[in-house]
């Protein structure tokens, strides 16, 4: 029996043992997905305190539950050398931005290296982390055949891009499509056998380039019909117009229109970074990504549209930022979740407090924040809270707050999400 065929097998009977690198907000879901079908999986993460919260059952992402999951086949450490035991090994770390946001794919790079010094016949890598096109074919094959193995023939290679969206209860790892690339034919096909023992659906495209660039298609038409929007919000406030409004009415149209809706600013992981990613591939092949450009300036300088109105606001109520109470309401990035990272509320706190603003915030599923090189604790919302503050700005629209609430006991709101919709008050001011 030929390497390929074992390991058919083994992943048939869902015996094929299973590695995943990186145990964060992607990572986690799927081992958690894999073990639930019956997989042997284990979890592998340098965060030794991830590791022992897995080992205890304990879940350090919000919505994602270990209960049940103490006696299914599923085992987390920190030790890269239990890779030789696994037949499939999924990368699944981070890839940022550098300073000069540039790719860094250094993570990555550290987690291919690992697994090719444990690599042996008869394996399947498979790479999840969002990358430029061409990565898995021109940074990780030349790493795998470094160890004089053949692909296709001794191990196997394919890239298949995390479609994770974190708070989603409607589309979750289970019932969301999966795009699935090989580097050969024969990789192709194990990577197909493989994801369609965990998923409704499996998406085949020819090459790893193309699945690469599905995952940053999907992205950058998030980021650019954002920009799109945030430049309408900003228009419609030079015009004296409701851009909610605007938006409602238009999305009536029951063909050729599909609505999205201004904000603060991008946060995640994904939509601000990975339009980056192609940019920079197409600067290297001496072409300028205009729209991608464009769309990160005006999404980039939306935290800063929020400030002004602050300002505007407490200009109209005869006050100004410095030495104003500023109660921030929300600082994830996004609805009902805890995840903070690039979130557009860090940045508002930052430039209010640059301004003399006195900033204090209120999240119900972020109980601190590292906020200009101390920790803020989240105080609580409540009457005295929000009338002792002299504005109020919601950058979050947690399903919590109570719009009726915040209005009547704040003496003034800006409202970046429009949870205050359908509430009349001269006190409120929409983006």
């Amino acid at each position: 029996m030929n390497n390929m065929e074992s390991l058919r097998e083994k992943i048939a009977r869902k015996k094929a043992n299973v590695s995943v690198l990186g145990l964060g907000f992607v990572g986690l879901p799927l081992a958690l997905r894999f073990a639930e079908v019956g997989f042997p999986v284990l979890g592998i993460d340098v965060d030794e305190g991830k590791v022992e919260s897995i080992r205890k059952g304990v879940s350090y992402i919000r919505d994602v539950s270990l209960d049940g999951y103490r006696s299914a086949p599923l085992r987390a450490s920190t030790d890269s050398s239990l890779l030789k035991e696994s037949d499939v090994a999924i990368i699944c770390v981070p890839t940022p931005l550098s300073k000069t946001r540039d790719p860094d794919l250094s993570l990555v790079l550290g987690a291919a290296q690992t697994v090719a010094r444990n690599l042996r016949p008869g394996q399947i890598i498979v790479l999840e982390s969002t990358t430029y096109p061409g990565t898995t074919r021109e940074v990780l094959l030349p790493l795998m055949e470094g160890e004089g193995l053949r692909v296709g023939e001794d191990f196997f290679l394919a890239y298949s891009p995390e479609r994770i969206d974190p708070g989603n209860h409607s589309f979750t790892l289970a019932n969301t499509p999966k795009v699935i690339a090989g580097i050969t034919p024969a990789c192709l096909t194990l990577a197909q056998m493989l994801y369609g023992q965990i998923v409704e659906r499996v998406v085949p495209v020819r090459s790893t380039d193309t699945a690469e660039m599905v995952k940053l298609l999907e992205n950058t038409f998030r980021s650019v019909n954002i920009a799109l929007v945030n430049e309408f919000a900003i228009m419609c406030h030079r015009l004296g117009l409701d851009v909610w409004e605007v938006i409602q009415a238009a999305a009536s149209k029951p063909f050729g229109f599909m609505p999205f809706y201004p904000g603060p600013g991008l946060g995640g992981h994904c939509i601000p970074v990975d339009p980056q990613y192609l940019s920079w591939k197409l600067r290297l092949l001496a072409y300028k990504a205009r729209l991608i450009e464009v769309a990160d300036e005006i999404n980039g300088e939306m935290p800063r549209f929020v400030v002004e109105k602050v300002v505007d606001a407490l200009n109209r109520d005869r006050k100004s930022v410095n030495g104003s109470k500023i109660l921030i309401m929300g600082v994830a990035y996004k609805k009902d979740t805890d995840d903070v990272r690039e979130s557009p509320a860090l940045d508002i706190m930052k430039l209010l407090h640059e301004r003399g603003g006195e900033v204090s915030y209120h999240d119900p599923h972020v109980s601190q924040l590292s906020f200009n090189s101390q920790f803020l604790h989240s105080v609580p919302l409540n009457a005295e809270s929000l009338s002792s503050s002299d504005i109020v700005v919601i950058v979050t629209d947690h399903s919590q707050f109570s719009a009726g609430e915040v209005v009547n006991y704040s003496k003034l709101v800006i409202d970046a999400r429009n949870l205050t919709c359908g509430i009349e008050s001269e006190r409120v001011i929409k983006l």
